[in-house]
């Protein structure tokens, strides 16, 4: 028999839920920002480059190119994207473009997100 994973009745704790809600309001502006953070690594390519980068305190667009297998363009775009929600800015020296992250939090994260990924437990 296979166990529900939902309520089987509807009942919810009113003061719980209303407290919650006053935080989620306070803090709308900075979850939206958590999210577009978010969504700048869900995409491989740019996940790839800040691990990179997490490897290496910084890198030009020629190797970040060939750490991933793209073209220079193709890598230029994600950087673009990863520098505009902040999670790396660039340098440039003479007519080379050099990147590294924005901050230590970035590393954090995901030294963080590889550890959980280690630890995760197969779910069936």
């Amino acid at each position: 028999m296979v166990e529900k994973d939902t309520c089987e009745i509807y009942r919810y704790d009113e003061e719980k839920v209303n407290r919650i809600q006053g935080l989620l309001k306070n803090e709308n502006d900075g979850l939206s920002r958590v999210v577009r953070l978010f969504k700048a690594l869900a995409d491989e390519n740019r996940s790839k480059i800040v691990f990179a980068l997490c490897q290496d305190k910084e890198l030009c667009v020629c190797d970040v190119a060939n750490i991933i297998g793209s073209s220079i363009a193709t890598a230029s775009h994600h950087l673009r994207t990863l520098r505009k929600q902040g999670l790396v800015k660039y340098r440039k020296d003479g007519k080379m473009a050099f990147y590294s992250l924005d901050d230590e939090h970035i590393k954090q994260l995901i030294s963080i997100a590889m550890t959980h990924r280690k630890e995760e437990k197969t779910h069936v």
